[in-house]
């Protein structure tokens, strides 16, 4: 709707995972640089957490982007509220089988077993990412989670699990002793601070075609403490704030958009 008039190639905060828009303030780059570390050594899991629009899946998503397909296979699990043998039929699934995947949890184990093995006689390295790890509530799903842990030769392990959720996640990982010390990187996302929220906001119009200022210089500041500097929440606002300056032919985004938005989004 506002592309031609802000001089746009496409929206700039869609609340998507799309790797392009991904900005590394110096927290995001820690998180991705431990990930990157835990699967290229091969370590047996990676634990990533943080509250609602931090960045988490957009992470793990670019993670699995800057993994060489000749080198890694990847399952990604984006919702984990499954049974015990759903879940394992949907990490087969998501290495590969798409036919027939086996029904019972024997035969399923079995073939993951082949697959994992196939894999790493072929050089490649496979890495099951557990998205909204939060929500598992049954610790019989966890333990399944854990077991698969134990496929491993001499050397290393068969595969790597990364769990990201929310930070109950944490909670629940604690209290489940084999689990925890089976972890070999954690990292908790917070919200970006005031500079990073504007190279953020800048980072993402540039990657959308706009290189010239459309956000005043003092609404930055309003953003930031609106948003609590969560990506989630910047692109809620600014993308609110882009249409609304549209919608009265302003020239930038004024200190006064900023408010009118933050205010209407306060009283739905």
């Amino acid at each position: 709707m506002y592309l031609d008039y802000w001089h746009l190639k496409e929206k700039p905060f869609q609340n998507t995972t799309d790797p392009r828009f991904l900005c590394l303030s110096e927290q995001h780059e820690e998180a991705f640089t431990r990930l990157k570390y835990v699967v290229d050594q091969y370590q047996a899991c990676a634990l990533l957490t943080g509250i609602f629009g931090s960045g988490k899946t957009l992470l793990a998503q670019a993670l699995i982007d800057v993994l060489p397909r000749d080198q890694y296979t990847t399952a990604y699990i984006f919702n984990p509220q499954l049974g015990n043998v759903e879940l394992l039929r949907e990490i087969v699934y998501q290495l590969g089988i798409h036919h027939q995947v086996p029904d019972q949890k024997t035969d399923i184990l079995h073939r993951l077993f082949e697959m994992l093995t196939d894999a790493y006689s072929e050089g490649r390295h496979t890495v099951i990412i557990v998205d909204e790890a939060h929500l598992i509530e049954e610790k019989s799903i966890f333990e399944e989670l854990r077991l698969l842990l134990n496929y491993q030769k001499r050397d290393r392990f068969l595969l790597t699990l990364v769990l990201v959720g929310q930070p109950e996640l944490r909670e629940k990982i604690v209290h489940l002793k084999p689990f925890d010390q089976r972890i070999s990187m954690r990292f908790h996302l917070k919200g970006l601070r005031l500079e990073e929220t504007k190279t953020y906001i800048l980072h993402r119009l540039k990657v959308a075609g706009r290189e010239e200022p459309v956000f005043e210089e003092e609404t930055f500041q309003m953003i930031y403490e609106s948003t609590g500097g969560l990506p989630r929440r910047i692109n809620q606002v600014c993308d609110l704030a882009l249409l609304t300056a549209f919608g009265t032919n302003q020239p930038t985004v004024s200190a006064q958009t900023i408010r009118e938005v933050v205010t209407d989004a306060q009283n739905v």
